[in-house]
C-alpha cells in the first residue's frame, strides 16, 4: 500500500518504514492496549514515518504536493481504507515484482523477503542456494525497482498476464514452506498456507487470473491443507504419510480441491500444478496407504519430469516407483543418476537412499546415507523424524514422507 503511495522506486525507504512502525508497536502494546484496528494503527505510523523520511530526500514542498492526495487526513477512516485495498494491492505488488527485467531468481527472492517476510536463511534453504546467492539476488531486484518511475496501477492486461506464471510461482513457494517450515521452531507455518490460499483465491477472482494453472494451484494447495491437522502427533512432531489418521483429514476442504481440479480440466492447458494436484487427489481419495493408487502417482510424476524437468521430481518418482514395485526398482531408477551438487548435499537425497537400502537389506550403505540425512537435516523437527524412521526400523517398513508428503 505504501509503495503504490510512493512509488515502488523507494521500496527501501518503505521497508524501513513498515519496521519502524512494528517496532514501535512492540514497545508501546505490551505497555499500553493493543488499538481496535492494528493494521490501521501500523498503515498510519509507518505512513507517516516514511513521509518525513522522503520529506528529508526530496524537497519538502515538492513531495506534498505530489503525494497530498494519498496522506491520511484527520477524517479518514483508516479501518475501511485497509479493509478494501489491502488484497488488491498485495496482488499488485506480487505483479510488480515479477518484472520481466529482473531475473526469475531474483524475482522469487524479492517477494519472499520483501512481500511474505521470509528471512535470507529460509529463502536460501527453500531454493537451495546459499545465503549470499540470496542476498545479491535482493540486491539485483531492489536496483531493478529503484529505476521503475511508473505508478503501481499503471500495469497493463498483457504484462499481468505474462507475469501471471511467476505470481503463481511465488504463491507455490509461499505455501510449501508453510506446509513444511525451514524455521527451527516451526515445522509448520499455516498462516502461510492460508494466505497463499487467500492470494489464489483472489487472483482466481480477477480476470487474468481465470487460467487451469491458478485452478490447478488452489486445488494443490487445498488438498495438502486438508492433511494439516493429521501431520503432527501431540508433542508437535512430524508424522509421516502412513502415520496419520485419516479421520481426521478434512473432507470439506478435499471437496473443494477436487472442485478445483476439476476447474483446471476446462481448456488445454496443463502444468506442473495438474501433475502434482493429481498426486495429492490420489492420497487424499486412497482409502489407506497401502491401497493407495501408485501407479497413477508414478504416471503424475512422469508427467512433471516431462512438464517441469528437475532431479527432485526423479527422485519423487523414485520413491513413489518403491512403493508400487519394488525398492529395489526404485534404486534403479537413481543407480545411474547423478545429482547436482545441491541436491547431493541435501538431507532429501540422503534421506531416500538411506530408506530404500535399508529395504534392500544394504545395512552399511543405508548407514552412511543416514548419518549423511541427520548432519544435513535443516531443523530440529526433520531431524527428529529422521531419527525415528531410519535408526532401528526393520525392514520392509517404508518411508514415504520424503517427497510425496512435503507439499
Amino acid at each position: 500500500m505504501l509503495s503504490r503511495r510512493v512509488g515502488v522506486q523507494h521500496i527501501e525507504a518503505v521497508e524501513d518504514a513498515v519496521q519502524s512502525a512494528l517496532i514501535k508497536a512492540l514497545e508501546l502494546w505490551t505497555i499500553a492496549e493493543v488499538p481496535d484496528n492494528p493494521s490501521a494503527w501500523l498503515f498510519k505510523v509507518a505512513h507517516n514515518d516514511l513521509m518525513g523520511e522522503l520529506r528529508q530526500r526530496t524537497g519538502h514542498h515538492r513531495l506534498l504536493e505530489q503525494y497530498a492526495a494519498g496522506r491520511l487526513t484527520p477524517a479518514s477512516r483508516p479501518e475501511d481504507f485497509v479493509a478494501e485495498e489491502v488484497r488488491d494491492d498485495m496482488l499488485r505488488m506480487l505483479f510488480v515484482c515479477c518484472d520481466e527485467a529482473i531475473p526469475l531468481e531474483s524475482q522469487l527472492v524479492l517477494a519472499l523477503k520483501t512481500l511474505c517476510g521470509f528471512s535470507i536463511r529460509e529463502i536460501a534453504l527453500r531454493l537451495f542456494t546459499s545465503e549470499g546467492n540470496v542476498y545479491k539476488r535482493l540486491g539485483r531486484a531492489r536496483s531493478r525497482l529503484k529505476e521503475l518511475s511508473q505508478d503501481l496501477g499503471e500495469l497493463s492486461s498483457q504484462r499481468y498476464a505474462s507475469r501471471l506464471p511467476a505470481v503463481n510461482n511465488i504463491l507455490y513457494v509461499l505455501f510449501t514452506e508453510g506446509y513444511l517450515s525451514s524455521h527451527a521452531e516451526m515445522a509448520i507455518r499455516r498462516e502461510l498456507c492460508d494466505e497463499a490460499i487467500r492470494l489464489g483465491t483472489d487472483l482466481a477472482d480477477h480476470p487474468v487470473g481465470q487460467v487451469p494453472e491458478t485452478f490447478a494451484l488452489l486445488a494443490l494447495m487445498h488438498l495438502h491443507v486438508a492433511r494439516m491437522s493429521a501431520r503432527q502427533d501431540g508433542t508437535g512432531g512430524l508424522l509421516l504419510l502412513e502415520e496419520q489418521d485419516r479421520s481426521l483429514w478434512d473432507q470439506w476442504r478435499i471437496k473443494v480441491g477436487l472442485e478445483w481440479l476439476a476447474k483446471s480440466a476446462e481448456g488445454d492447458g496443463f502444468s506442473r500444478y495438474h501433475a502434482e494436484a493429481g498426486i495429492a487427489a490420489e492420497h487424499c481419495l486412497a482409502p489407506s496407504f497401502h491401497e493407495t493408487r501408485w501407479d497413477r502417482v508414478v504416471e503424475c510424476y512422469s508427467l512433471l519430469e516431462q512438464i517441469a524437468p528437475s532431479p527432485i521430481h526423479q527422485l519423487n518418482r523414485a520413491v513413489a516407483v518403491a512403493e508400487w514395485q519394488s525398492p529395489a526398482d526404485g534404486l534403479d531408477i537413481l543407480k545411474e543418476f547423478e545429482p547436482p551438487t545441491w541436491l547431493a548435499d541435501s538431507y532429501l537425497w540422503a534421506a531416500v537412499l538411506a530408506d530404500l537400502h535399508r529395504r534392500c537389506d544394504d545395512a552399511d550403505t543405508a548407514m552412511h546415507y543416514r548419518d549423511q540425512a541427520l548432519n544435513s537435516a535443516p531443523t530440529p523437527a526433520v531431524k527428529e523424524l529422521l531419527q525415528r524412521r531410519l535408526q532401528m526400523n526393520p525392514v520392509g517398513e517404508t518411508m514415504q514422507w520424503v517427497a510425496i508428503d512435503t507439499g
